[in-house]
């Protein structure tokens, strides 16, 4: 009798981390979808690169952080990270002052209180003669708080936005951190490789649009903006290597020529700063808001 043949089961495949790159490279349409649904909850003024930029970088951060053996799928992942560095730019964005803050709480609580007297809601000018203000005043009120709406996203009801916004006065203290961080910036950006630093330049010193950017290096858009976001990590981390070092994610391949490329850029960074120190430092204020 012949005797049936026994297939043994198959090993499992061993779980492995995807590539960054082609993380990144598969998951761009994301980062254009979680912008515009964000778009459509804003105001118009809000710039939507800013938005994919902020994106952009998020997808890269969570591209290099992926770890496939949790059991997540990166979309999901990414999709939390992309939200949460959104939301960051939007609360970057607020213009508006602490007076413009509380002037806005205590025309609330003047409406409140005569709402509550009267038993109706009260009109501009009952509000404007309550607090001593005229009706143009507390028009502009509401206007201003209208166009510095983007907080309302990430707002707890329960808090006012003078809660959530830091102080606009930086103490001595931040100034001088401040102007460090703007020194290690500008020896950053040189130390780029050629086009990434030229996509940074082009971009936020030229203040040239990406279209033009993309013609010139002949290739797309889009990559033109995942080269900023590529850029623009480099740049923090570069940046971070030296300053705070516990904020520099380990590479998720610490043997690969990625990793080392990365260190020597590190490197090179932190040995123009040494180069660079009792030298005057001209800062381009148009890269402050990355540093």
């Amino acid at each position: 009798m012949e005797h049936a043949r026994v297939l043994s089961p198959a090993p499992e495949a061993p779980t492995t981390t995807p590539d960054p790159d082609s993380l990144v490279a598969q998951h761009l349409p994301l980062v254009g979808h979680i912008v515009r649904e964000t778009a459509a909850r804003v105001p118009s003024h809000v710039d939507k690169d800013d938005l994919s930029s902020a994106g952009m970088i998020a997808l890269v951060n969570a591209s290099r952080a992926f770890d496939a053996e949790r059991g997540i799928p990166f979309a999901r992942y990414a999709a939390t990270r992309i939200r949460g560095a959104i939301v960051d730019e939007l609360r970057s964005l607020d213009w508006a002052s602490r007076s413009v803050r509380r002037r806005g709480r205590e025309i609330d609580a003047a409406r409140a209180s005569l709402a509550a007297a009267q038993r109706r809601v009260p009109d501009d000018a009952q509000i404007a003669e309550a607090l001593g203000l005229t009706v143009a005043e507390v028009q502009q009120s509401a206007d201003d708080l209208a166009r510095a709406s983007v907080l309302s996203l990430d707002v707890d009801t329960d808090q006012t936005f003078a809660d959530v916004l830091p102080a606009s006065e930086p103490t001595p203290d931040a100034q001088v951190e401040h102007l460090e961080r703007l020194e290690y910036l500008d020896e950053a950006v040189q130390e780029l490789p050629d086009r990434l630093r030229f996509v940074i330049r082009g971009y936020f010193l030229d203040e040239r649009p990406m279209a033009e950017l993309a013609e010139e290096l002949g290739v797309t858009e889009s990559r033109i903006s995942q080269m900023r976001a590529e850029a623009l990590v480099l740049l923090k981390d570069g940046m971070n290597a030296s300053l705070e070092p516990e904020l520099v994610a380990p590479h998720v391949r610490p043997d690969g020529c990625a990793a080392r490329r990365r260190d020597a850029y590190f490197r090179a960074v932190a040995e123009r700063h040494a180069a660079n120190q009792g030298r005057p430092i001209v800062h381009h204020t148009a890269l402050e808001g990355i540093a």
